[in-house]
C-alpha cells in the first residue's frame, strides 16, 4: 500500500478530488507550488517539497523538485537491502505514489508566444520525476494523465496495484515525457531553420482505432500530429455515420488538400485517392454538380470534397447517390438534417481553410522514413512558358491552369483533361504516360473534343500528343525537359496544338 504520495501538476483538472481521496486513504501528499497552495485551499493536508528537500524553490521555481531526498525517494529499490540502508541513514523517506503533468510547452508555442514565455515553459523536473518513477515502477506508481485518477483510487481501495499495472502505467509515462520533448525538439528545429535533422523526432497521438486496415484481415489505428492545424482530415469532426476506414481517411486526405488548391468554390469527387471528377464554379453547388457529372460511373462509393459549406440544394441532389464521406469546412442546418437520413454516409465538418505555405511530408518504407518538404507552388505567367507556334486562347489558358492544378493531385503517371473549370477525363496511376493519355479519352471520349491536356511529367516520345491531338484537344500543359522536346513540340505545330512547358514536375506516387 502506498504511503507517500507526489503531487506536482500544471494541468489541476481532477487534482483536489484526487488528493482528497488519496488523504482518506491515509496517504501523506507531498506538493509543490501553486499545486500545494491549491490543494491547502481545498483542506487537504500537504506537505511542501521544500519540507522535504530542506532546501527553499529557487530562480523563480526553475529548481524545486531536483534533489537527492526526492530522487532518492522515487528511486531506491525497495528489495534491495542496501538501498534501505542507505535511505536511514540519509534520512530519506520512500515515496511510493508520483502524479505529475508538464508545463504547458505546446499551448505556448500554439498561442505564438514569444520565446522567453516559451522556454519558461519548457518543464525540467517533472520529465525527471516521470522518469525516475516510471524506471522504478515495480515500486512507484506514476500517474501523467487525469483520465487514470479514478481507476488508481480504485486499485488502492482494492489493493490491485499490480506489477502489470505498474507497467502499463510506467509505459505510457514514458510516452509522455519522449512526445514532450519531441514537441520541443520540432519546435527548436524550426527556429534554427534545421528542415532536415540529423535525428527526426516527432510524435503522434491516436485520434482513434479503425475498424481495419486497407483490408479486412489488417488491423489499423489513425494518428494526430500534434502540430496538425484546423482545416485538415486529421482535426475534422466527424458529425454522422459510422466509424471511418483506413481507405476513408487516405481518400478524404486526398480530396480535401484538393479543393483547397482553389480559392472559389471547388468539388472534388475521389474513389481509391484519385480524382474521378473535380469541377469549380461560382456556386458551391453547380460544382459539386459538375464533378459529380464529370464521371458518374466511377463516383460510385465515393469520398465527397467540398471547400465551401454544404448546403441544402447539395443535400438534396446527393440523397439518392452512394456516398462513402462527405468533407466540408462547414454544414448549414437543412443539409445535415437531410444528410442525416442516409444512414451509412459519413459527413465530416473541418472548419475554416487554412492554405499552408509548406508542409512536411513522411512517406514510410520498410525499415526507414522518406521525408520531404512540399511547397505550395503556383502558376504564373513568368514558368508558363509557350513552345508551339499557336499560343494558347485566354480560355484555353484557364482551362490548362485548372488542369494543372487537379494534375498536382493524381497518381502518377497522370494526364488531366479539362474545359474551363471542370474535368473531363482523367488518366492516373499508368506505367506509361501514352497509356494515361489512352485510359482518360478511353473513359470519356464524347467529352474530350475541344479540351486541354495537363501531364504531370514531360512527353518521353510525341505519341501521347499525337493521340491526345486525335481526340480533339486543342492546348496542352507539361514540365518540358526531356530529351525529345523538339519532337515533341513539332508533333503539337504539326497537329495546330497550343503547347506550354512550365519547368515544374508533378509526380505523387
Amino acid at each position: 500500500m502506498a504511503k507517500t504520495a507526489l503531487v506536482s501538476v500544471s494541468n489541476k483538472e481532477g487534482i483536489v478530488e484526487l488528493a482528497r481521496q488519496l488523504s482518506k486513504l491515509g496517504i501523506k501528499i507531498i506538493s509543490t507550488g501553486n499545486t500545494a497552495k491549491l490543494l491547502e485551499k481545498s483542506k487537504i493536508r500537504v506537505s511542501y517539497i521544500s519540507e522535504i528537500t530542506k532546501f527553499p524553490e529557487m530562480l523563480d521555481g526553475r529548481v524545486k523538485s531536483l534533489h537527492p531526498n526526492v530522487f532518492g525517494g522515487i528511486l531506491a529499490d525497495r528489495s534491495s537491502k542496501k538501498h534501505q540502508r542507505e535511505l536511514r541513514k540519509l534520512g530519506i523517506d520512500a515515496i511510493d505514489l508520483v502524479v505529475v503533468n508538464f508545463y504547458p510547452f505546446e499551448q505556448a508555442i500554439r498561442k505564438n508566444s514569444k520565446l522567453n514565455e516559451i522556454i519558461e515553459n519548457i518543464d525540467i523536473g517533472g520529465p525527471s520525476i516521470a522518469r525516475a518513477a516510471a524506471k522504478n515502477y515495480r515500486n512507484v506508481l506514476i500517474i501523467v494523465d487525469p483520465a487514470d485518477y479514478q481507476e488508481l483510487i480504485e486499485r488502492l481501495k482494492n489493493k490491485r496495484a499490480n506489477e502489470s499495472y505498474r507497467m502499463v502505467l510506467a509505459n505510457k509515462a514514458f510516452s509522455y515525457t519522449a512526445s514532450y520533448d519531441s514537441i520541443i525538439n520540432w519546435h527548436f528545429n524550426g527556429l534554427v531553420k534545421n528542415d532536415y535533422p540529423k535525428i527526426l523526432n516527432m510524435t503522434f497521438k491516436k485520434a482513434q482505432d479503425l475498424r481495419y486496415g486497407e483490408n479486412p484481415h489488417q488491423s489499423a489505428a489513425f494518428y494526430r500530429d500534434f502540430f496538425a492545424e484546423n482545416g485538415c482530415v486529421s482535426t475534422a469532426k466527424q458529425l454522422h455515420g459510422k466509424e471511418l476506414s483506413y481507405n476513408n481517411i487516405l481518400d478524404l486526405d486526398a480530396a480535401f488538400e484538393l479543393v483547397k488548391e482553389f480559392e472559389e468554390p471547388a468539388a472534388a469527387v475521389v474513389k481509391h485517392t484519385n480524382p474521378s471528377g473535380v469541377a469549380s464554379s461560382k456556386k458551391i453547388e453547380d460544382a459539386y454538380k459538375k464533378a459529380h457529372e464529370a464521371d458518374p460511373k466511377s463516383a460510385f462509393g465515393c469520398v465527397v470534397a467540398l471547400n465551401r459549406n454544404c448546403n441544402a440544394e447539395i443535400a438534396r441532389y446527393m440523397k439518392p447517390l452512394f456516398i462513402e464521406v462527405l468533407i466540408c469546412p462547414k454544414f448549414e442546418k437543412n443539409a445535415i438534417d437531410i444528410l442525416k437520413e442516409k444512414k451509412n454516409v459519413r459527413l465530416l465538418e473541418t472548419g475554416s481553410i487554412k492554405r499552408l505555405k509548406a508542409k512536411f511530408d513522411l512517406r514510410k518504407v520498410t525499415g526507414g522514413i522518406l521525408a520531404q518538404i512540399e511547397p505550395h507552388v503556383e502558376l504564373t505567367k513568368k514558368n508558363m512558358k509557350i513552345v508551339t507556334r499557336r499560343k494558347p486562347t485566354r480560355e484555353e489558358t484557364e482551362s490548362l491552369v485548372f488542369a494543372w492544378k487537379v494534375n498536382k493531385h493524381v497518381k502518377s503517371n497522370s494526364v488531366v483533361f479539362a474545359k474551363k473549370d471542370v474535368t473531363v477525363g482523367i488518366g492516373a496511376g499508368q506505367m506509361s504516360r501514352v497509356d494515361a493519355v489512352n485510359l482518360a479519352i478511353m473513359k470519356n471520349e464524347s467529352r474530350i473534343k475541344g479540351s486541354v491536356m495537363s501531364s504531370d511529367a514531360f512527353f518521353p516520345f510525341r505519341d501521347g500528343v499525337d493521340q491526345a491531338a486525335r481526340a480533339g484537344v486543342t492546348a496542352i500543359i507539361q514540365p518540358g525537359g526531356s530529351i525529345r522536346d523538339e519532337e515533341v513540340t513539332a508533333a503539337a505545330n504539326e497537329h495546330n496544338l497550343a503547347m506550354v512547358f512550365t519547368g515544374i514536375r508533378l509526380f505523387k506516387h
